[in-house]
């Protein structure tokens, strides 16, 4: 009997080198990024001369480059560095999974060859061998934290004591980069923090689809075998994702997505076809980790919609109804409901995310409010909403219609 994996593996003849549409790849060259990785290479040449680099804030959307723009930029950097004999050096951190101060510092302790736990010391302990790490020698260390409004939103206290470490230390200098899709996360930083850590800002801007073109025939040739894109291939690729806010992601998961549709089907060409059915299953896969990841409050906004919409019969429900179902779920969870305005605030964020519709709508002498409707399946959220545990009682409550959320 022939093994189960033998016709898996066989290769249907469509890709070359499949990892080349990653995310994570880095290529040789950046299509439309030049005057970032010059700004940014013009920054951090100071730590070439010897110098501390300003602390640089990167914002953008989603998939504009700015995670590849700053390790194609650190690549050089360090090439640089190990030409001239300078000790300068780039460590990244991600600030979805080091997501505390504790974590932070343990993390760069471990890096300078300190031995610290990952819990259970105090938090300036850590920070101490941290420091002592650092400081062993003459150094230039630059700190990119990926995500940093993640970080950021738990509290400032790793931020302000990394922006002011220079003063502490004698031998070494250390730098920050902060990566964050968020244009108003500082808002939440304590103003020193905020001067500090914001000395230089550099914006990455959507790109429309000649950029996403440009972007998907540079990996074209690495990624897939000759003769086997069909001409509105790519196109199409580029067209769909500009018309969610210019993500280059979205646009090499869309043409990698297809390609794998084509070699299972056995087809031996990517079709315009495989474009369209590649887009429908990354748009399922895309809100359950969109929803995946959203902080509680907005979980339980977006679940009041969820209710909602199950329990009247009707789309749209103004402010004033999604408020009070909000508070009616807070109160079933034993939580504290925040402020009308506040939950203003995340139905603003679930609205530029795509998962309700939020739009204005004039109600004559009456003024003016904002209708609120869910904007993805329900079947795509509701089961993703209840793997976080602390939304489990949200299950028990009954709507007229007698059904369950």
């Amino acid at each position: 009997m022939d093994n189960l994996f033998e016709g898996l593996i066989s290769g249907g003849g469509i890709f070359a080198n499949k990892e080349v549409l990653r995310p994570t790849y880095i290529p040789e060259k950046l299509p439309h990024r030049t005057e970032q990785i010059k700004g940014l290479a013009d920054i951090l040449s100071a730590a070439l001369k010897g110098e501390t680099p300003s602390n640089i804030l990167i914002y953008g959307k989603t998939g504009t480059g700015k995670t590849s723009t700053v390790k194609y930029v650190s690549n050089e950097l360090e090439e640089m560095a190990r030409k001239r004999g300078s000790n300068c050096s780039l460590l990244y951190i991600n600030s979805e999974v080091f997501d505390t101060q504790y974590r932070i510092f343990a993390y760069l302790a471990r890096v300078f060859n300190k031995r610290v736990p990952m819990i259970g010391w105090p938090t300036d302990m850590v920070y101490s061998e941290f420091k002592k790490g650092i400081d062993a020698e003459e150094r230039c260390v630059i700190v990119v934290l990926d995500e940093v409004d993640k970080l950021a939103s738990k509290g400032d206290e790793a931020l302000y004591n990394l922006s002011r470490i220079n003063g502490e230390l004698n031998n070494a200098r250390v730098s920050l980069i902060g990566i964050s899709n968020d244009l108003t996360f500082t808002d939440l930083l304590d103003p020193r923090v905020q001067s500090s850590l914001g000395e230089e800002e550099i914006i990455f801007s959507p790109y429309n689809a000649e950029q996403l073109k440009d972007i998907l025939y540079a990996r074209v040739e690495k990624a897939f075998n000759d003769s086997v894109l069909g001409d509105a291939v790519i196109p199409l690729c580029a067209a769909l994702a500009a018309s969610e806010h210019g993500d280059a992601r979205r646009a090499l998961d869309l043409l990698r997505v297809s390609g794998e549709i084509a070699e299972r089907s056995g087809s031996k060409k990517v079709s315009e076809e495989h474009v369209r059915l590649a887009s429908e299953k990354l748009e399922v896969n895309r809100v359950a980790e969109v929803v995946k990841t959203l902080p509680l409050q907005s979980k339980i906004v977006l679940s009041s919609v969820l209710v909602l919409s199950r329990e009247r019969n009707k789309r749209r429900f103004s402010s004033g109804e999604v408020y009070n179902m909000y508070r009616k779920l807070c109160n079933q969870l034993g939580m504290d409901a925040l402020t009308q305005r506040r939950v203003t605030d995340f139905v603003s964020e679930l609205d530029i995310l795509g998962l309700i519709n939020a739009v204005i709508v004039s109600r004559g002498r009456y003024g003016r409010t904002k209708e609120i409707s869910l904007s993805v399946p329900e079947e795509s959220v509701q089961p993703v909403l209840l793997e976080d545990y602390k939304l489990k009682a949200i299950s028990s409550i009954r709507v007229r219609t007698q059904m369950t959320f």
